[in-house]
C-alpha cells in the first residue's frame, strides 16, 4: 500500500440496555454457534458476550468480549448508574488475568468476539440475530483513513505466547510434539 485513501467496513453491535431483558439468549446463540462441533452444545462460559446483571435495580448490560491484554488495567474508575455503583470491570471487554470473563474455560485460551465471521457469512451476528428485545442491533459503516491498516497479529501466535506464559514453553512444546504424533499415526 501507498498509504493513500482506504476504505474499511467497521461492524458494530449497538447495545440499548434499557431494552435489555436479561434473557442471556445471546450468550446461549453465541456459545452454540462456536462450539465444536458448531451448535453441538450451549455453555455461556464459552460465549463472547456476557449480560451483566443487577437483580435488585432489574439492570442488565451486555458486553462483548474484546481484546486479551496481558496484565490488569490501572483504571479502577466508579460508574454510578440510577444509583447503583459498577466498578470499571464491569463493562470492560478485555480478557485479562483479573477476572475470569472471556476465558475459554477448558483451555485458558483468551476469547475474543468476531462478529460471527464465518464460511457461509452471516447477515449479522448470531447474538444479535436472537435478541428478540432489540436490546442488540447490527450496523455497518465505511471509514476512510490515510493511514495504513495495522496487521492483525496472528491468532495462533496470540494463543500460543498465552499457553506459554501460562505453562512454560517446555509444556507447549512438549504438548504440540504429543498431538502432531497423535494426528500423524
Amino acid at each position: 500500500m501507498n498509504g493513500g485513501p482506504i476504505t474499511k467496513t467497521v461492524k458494530i453491535i449497538k447495545v440499548d440496555i434499557d431494552k435489555c431483558t436479561g434473557c442471556c439468549a445471546c450468550e446461549m446463540a453465541c456459545s452454540a454457534f462456536h462450539a465444536k462441533p458448531q451448535y453441538s452444545s450451549i455453555n455461556p462460559a464459552r460465549a463472547r458476550i456476557r449480560v451483566v446483571v443487577d437483580e435488585l435495580t432489574d439492570q442488565y448490560v451486555p458486553i462483548r468480549a474484546g481484546d486479551y491484554t496481558k496484565a490488569e488495567c490501572n483504571g479502577r474508575n466508579v460508574y454510578t448508574i440510577k444509583g447503583k455503583e459498577y466498578s470499571e470491570c464491569s463493562f470492560c471487554s478485555a480478557s485479562c488475568p483479573a477476572r475470569s470473563y472471556f476465558v475459554e474455560p477448558d483451555s485458558g485460551l483468551p476469547l475474543k468476539c468476531d462478529m460471527c465471521e464465518s464460511v457461509p457469512p452471516l447477515a449479522k451476528p448470531m447474538c444479535v440475530e436472537v435478541c428478540k428485545a432489540e436490546a442488540l442491533t447490527y450496523l455497518e459503516r465505511d471509514v476512510k483513513r490515510q493511514e495504513k491498516p495495522e496487521p492483525a497479529q496472528d491468532q495462533i501466535e496470540v494463543g500460543l505466547e498465552f499457553l506459554i506464559d501460562q505453562y512454560g514453553i517446555a509444556a507447549v512444546a512438549e504438548k504440540l510434539s504429543q498431538l502432531s504424533k497423535e494426528k500423524t499415526e
